[in-house]
């Protein structure tokens, strides 16, 4: 037995609510090296004879990687307070640990164990239980539709017929969203996510100037409150872009302290590092990645601070807005975010607040501060396995599940998958064109856990290289899309709105332990499996089902057919082709 790869500590995503009386208790082993974990716990305050009493419960091996196998348990601790340890078995080992290390007798003494001390409700990770049947598209609103040509830029170039550049404009605006959700609802998209739409001299708009405003461009308050009550009268959610971590170069309170210096009241809404501010390649005050036109915000400064939890309320308030979307998010500081989220949980107790994390995300993940981020590294190894494909298929299964085991399973519910964003190149163009390789891309996103997010014109084969270059005019000439891949896109979000096992219902695994060249991934409740298989390959491969089949019955999803098979059934898959298979174990 191989002690050093078993780790446990409480909290965290070891131990963590999943209902207001129910514990999740997950534990790591070496792989392949502990045949049965049982739970040993009990209440700490239970004692007979000098002796704690304690009970057993089986813990199930849930998943896999390269390196660890990882156990699980669910326990409702009848007063929500619980002590408890592991005892593991390796071939003819037996081994009980505890917090305070291992042991080869059982100790009837709580206080070796470790402890929750109680399942408090305020503790219980909550994030709105809409996300999870949410299915997002991200729209770039200066490049989705022109619906108000009065709102122009005076340098507005015609729509789609020059190349997107980092300064040209082409009159997307809010009129134009509101005018294309029929298309959206269409496709089955029920919640948009806008980059900012606040003013700003950029086509992005992440250089806000100011945060109670508009963009003109963009069209009025109005115009905002129109698109909000269409999409809510449509059942689609509204997610806005916030970006408190720097302001434009142009934010007045800047400004005042360019032309000030230190007689500015506003020298501490910033950090600069001496006086007056001077830009260049490495500009004297704190800036967002070193780019002089984005200065970086005090937010522990409490004036700074009110203001921007005053404009985090008001976009609520007034508008109903549904949920935040956090630019940089890691680099603000966390206290900042636990008032953030007091302050818009209470003007609207069900908002959906994103975060913008490139890495482990855990330390926001407490319940007090973000629902979710955004789930890059399924991006990377989403790319790494289909575009580049320089990841096989084990080692995408491995990686990813180590990402979902570093995370309590209902933060995974609501995580913000996406494969392509305004910061990426298209995902075709990442894909060298391969449509094959971006359906199965979709049909991987729109079936696996979390919340998934197109980016606007991925449906219909857009391509473009890094930032400009995927900024394009969204493609509305039917000529000049790929109707094949919309179509699959389509197909691929009804069968997650049809079958709730496909979204975030009942349990997820992959079948890595299995050695195969094909993703493979099941959901399951109770005897019910659906079985997801990718072949992301140029060979055909086949897969045997490693469960028994009741009535020898299985039903292909994606077509709505049933097939009669051998109890273990062989299902074969051509090169870059998949199967939805849904059947009942014996």
């Amino acid at each position: 037995m191989e002690r050093s790869a078993i780790f446990h500590r409480p909290g965290n995503n070891y131990s963590f609510i999943i209902e207001k009386d129910t514990l999740c208790i997950r534990i790591r082993t070496k792989k392949a090296d502990i045949q049965k974990i049982e739970l040993i716990y009990g209440d700490p305050y239970v004692w007979e004879n000098d002796k704690w009493i304690f009970q057993r419960a089986d813990i199930s091996k849930s998943a896999t990687d390269a390196l660890f196998d990882y156990w699980e348990v669910k326990i409702s601790p009848p007063h929500r307070r619980i002590r408890y340890g592991f005892e593991l078995y390796s071939n003819d080992e037996r081994v009980l640990f505890t917090e305070k290390g291992f042991y080869e007798d059982i100790i009837y003494d709580s206080g070796y164990y470790f402890c929750f001390p109680y399942l408090h409700a305020s503790e219980q990770f909550n994030p709105p239980e809409w996300v999870k049947d949410t299915v997002w598209y991200q729209i770039f609103p200066d490049r989705f539709f022109n619906g108000d040509k009065l709102n122009d830029p005076k340098d507005v170039q015609p729509w789609g017929k020059v190349e997107p550049s980092a300064n040209n404009f082409f009159g997307g605006d809010l009129k134009g969203i509101e005018q294309k959700l029929d298309y959206l609802v269409t496709l089955g998209i029920n919640g948009i996510y806008l980059t900012p739409i606040f003013t700003a001299p950029t086509n992005h708009k992440y250089d806000t100037i100011d945060y109670f405003s508009i963009d003109p461009q963009f069209g009025t308050k109005e115009d905002l409150k129109s698109l909000v009550e269409s999409c809510h009268a449509r059942g689609i959610k509204v997610m806005l872009d916030a970006v408190f971590n720097h302001c434009g170069f142009y934010f007045p309170p800047f400004q005042d302290v360019l032309e000030k210096g230190s007689e500015s009241e506003f020298v501490d809404w910033f950090y600069p590092h001496s006086l007056p501010l001077q830009k260049g390649e490495r500009p004297n005050y704190e800036a967002f990645a070193f780019v002089p036109q984005m200065p970086k915000l005090n937010t522990q400064n409490p004036h700074v601070k009110k203001y921007l939890l005053d404009v985090a309320a008001y976009w609520i308030k007034e508008f109903d807005i549904d949920g935040w979307r956090l630019d940089v998010a890691n680099e603000v500081d966390h206290q900042f975010w636990r008032e953030f989220r007091y302050v818009v949980r209470n003007e609207k107790p069900d908002i959906y607040i994103l975060g913008e994390v490139w890495h482990d995300s855990m330390p926001w993940l407490y319940g007090d501060q973000f629902d979710a981020v955004m789930n890059y590294p399924f991006t990377t190894n989403v790319l790494q396995l289909f575009a580049s494909q320089k990841m096989s298929a084990m080692d995408f299964m491995d990686s990813m599940t180590s990402v979902v085991q570093s995370y309590p399973n209902n933060v995974m519910d609501v995580t913000f998958n996406l494969v392509g964003s305004h910061d990426t190149s298209r995902i075709l163009t990442e894909c060298q064109d391969d449509v094959r390789r971006v359906k199965l891309i979709y049909l991987l996103m729109y079936t696996s856990i979390g919340s998934p997010c197109m980016y606007y014109g991925d449906e219909l084969g857009m391509t473009g290289g890094q930032d400009p270059g995927c900024r394009a005019c969204m493609e509305w000439e039917e000529g000049k899309q790929n109707t094949d891949l919309l179509a699959h896109v389509t197909k691929c979000i009804s069968l997650r709105k049809q079958h709730p096992l496909l979204a975030n219902d009942g349990q997820f695994q992959f079948m890595n332990w299995i050695d195969t060249n094909l993703v493979v991934y099941r959901k399951y409740v109770d005897d019910r499996n659906i079985f997801v298989l990718i072949n992301p390959t140029n060979t055909t491969q086949s897969y045997q089902v490693p469960f028994e089949i009741k009535n020898n019955s299985l039903k292909n999803l994606w077509t709505d057919e049933e097939i009669v098979c051998e109890p273990f059934p062989q299902i074969q898959l051509e090169p870059y082709d998949f199967k939805i298979v849904e059947f009942h174990t014996v």
